[in-house]
């Protein structure tokens, strides 16, 4: 199995690659100091397991996964240094862990755990298990908003772009990616309209249009249409369609809903 050790943490990284070197089966492929690393590392190495620390500055490891294709998300083993709670959070979804300090019998489950793992073909379906179980632990107060989630990391040209959540104006769908729009710039990311609508929301987007999330901040007009539809405006004057079906979003719009 070959594998990249991401901590920001380099005693960390130490103490556990003299672990996994007496695996026999095990390659380490590489280390990582960062989130940003990670991710480059990821693509470059494809690796087949990541032993992948939470929290770290800049990019967390939750944003590490986040910002990866469906199809290039390896097995990984999360390193966290959360109670216990969330731990058996990560079990119910079927996520590997190691709770720091590092034991060495756990070491060995986990290894185990992704041996089984990788006989099987590996597909998008863990990637997005992976996503929907950080959200559920999110929202369940499990864990609280990892650091840096004000910002999204935008793969650019083999480079990370980030873009504060603040500074969004408004997103759209455009297949299987989303445009980020702030001012007079645009960025494709690869991710659904609902899943950004999911990580957004706490930050005071909010869905208008099955392809539309707006930043709330940003609108300062409403225009009534027929059939029960507005025109949204912007003040860039960008003017965005809100739908009939989102009707709700009304509410937030004018203040009258958290």
């Amino acid at each position: 199995m070959r594998a990249l050790l991401v901590d920001d943490e380099e005693i960390a990284r130490r103490g556990l690659r003299i672990r996994l070197e007496r695996a026999p089966d095990i390659e380490i492929v590489g280390e990582c100091g960062n989130g940003a690393e990670a991710i480059k590392a990821i693509q470059r190495l494809a690796p087949d397991l990541v032993f992948l620390d939470i929290q770290m500055p800049e990019l967390s490891g939750i944003e590490v996964v986040q910002a990866l294709p469906s199809r290039l998300v390896p097995h990984i083993v999360f390193v966290t240094a959360f109670d216990q709670y969330a731990v058996r959070a990560f079990e119910v979804h079927a996520l590997d862990y190691l709770l720091k300090p590092i034991d060495d019998e756990r070491l060995a489950d986990a290894l185990r755990h992704a041996r089984a793992a990788l006989s099987d073909v590996r597909d998008g379906a863990y990637a997005r298990q992976v996503v929907t179980a950080f959200a559920a632990l999110t929202k369940s107060g499990l864990i609280a908003p990892p650091a840096g989630s004000d910002r999204i990391a935008i793969p650019v040209d083999g480079r990370l772009t980030l873009v504060r959540v603040t500074d969004i104006d408004w997103l759209g769908a455009l297949g299987n990616y989303v445009s980020v729009h702030v001012g007079t710039k645009s960025w494709l990311l690869r991710e659904t309209i609902s899943a950004m609508e999911q990580r957004l929301a706490p930050h005071g987007f909010v869905r208008i249009h099955r392809s539309t999330l707006v930043n709330i901040q940003r609108v300062i007009e409403l225009r009534s249409l027929r059939d029960g539809e507005f025109t949204v405006v912007l003040g860039d004057g960008t003017a965005l369609k809100l739908s009939r079906s989102y009707r709700d979003a009304l509410d937030q719009l004018v203040g009258n809903r958290p």
